[in-house]
């Protein structure tokens, strides 16, 4: 089994990178992959960028040229759900684009248009993997439920509360439902896992670089574990 991990930033990536045997590093598409081995476990390691085009062009060369047969996101989000505080978890059971609005054409805020779902499901197994893993840390609140994503950074309570009401979901951020969207028009099992770094209300801006760090820490000792037992 060989498994794809996508971090947006360099931080989200650069502890797998650096305990992993890498055997090779491949450049597409302005995007450096590692392969080799951790745990134990095959693994292409890959920075995508920031954003849903970066992240998809990205998740599509790990299928197509890479012949990944799992695809994981790590990485940092805001929390949505008013329960979760900074530190926390949550690990995907779907994801829908926030930012896709057809609405004019009788269109659910999020829906692609002809497309036959709404969401895209995160992988039943590899969801229950994620969030033993996260539980074994034992160090933050671990929760599973909907990720959101959009080409923005949210720093607004009136958004927060908007897409509490609207998506009911558990964390926004900037990546996710594209890696999903692609996971899913090419039949690949994926699961996205996000240690929240902020409320992604008026602070915002403030807490982010405060607790980013400790947030992706949160993030790489689940996937370590994830890895182990996959």
């Amino acid at each position: 089994m060989r498994i794809g991990i996508i971090g947006a930033m360099d931080e989200e990536v650069i502890k797998i990178k650096e305990s992993m045997e890498v055997e090779r590093i491949e450049k597409k598409a302005s995007m450096e992959f590692y392969l080799g081995k951790f745990l134990g476990k095959e693994i292409v390691v890959v920075r995508s960028g920031i954003g849903k085009v970066n992240a998809a062009v990205c998740t599509q060369i790990l299928i197509d040229d890479f012949n990944v047969d799992a695809v994981i996101n790590t990485g940092i989000a805001g929390g949505v759900y008013s329960e979760i505080n900074v530190g926390d978890v949550v690990v995907s059971t779907d994801l829908v684009h926030h930012d896709f609005d057809t609405t004019a054409f009788g269109y659910e805020v999020g829906q692609v248009p002809r497309m036959e779902v709404y969401s895209f499901k995160a992988d039943e197994k590899l969801v229950d993997i994620a969030v033993r893993s996260a539980e074994a840390l034992k160090d933050f609140k671990v929760y599973s439920g909907r990720i959101i994503s959009g080409d923005q950074f949210i720093n607004s309570r009136e958004k927060i509360k908007y897409f509490r009401e609207k998506f009911n979901a558990y964390a926004v951020e900037m990546e996710g439902a594209a890696i999903a969207h692609v996971c899913y028009l090419n039949s690949v099992p994926f699961v996205v896992l996000r240690s929240i770094s902020d409320k992604a209300d008026g602070s915002a801006h403030v807490d982010y670089p405060t607790f980013m760090n400790r947030a992706i820490e949160n993030s790489i000792g689940i996937l370590s574990n994830m890895i182990r037992a996959m």
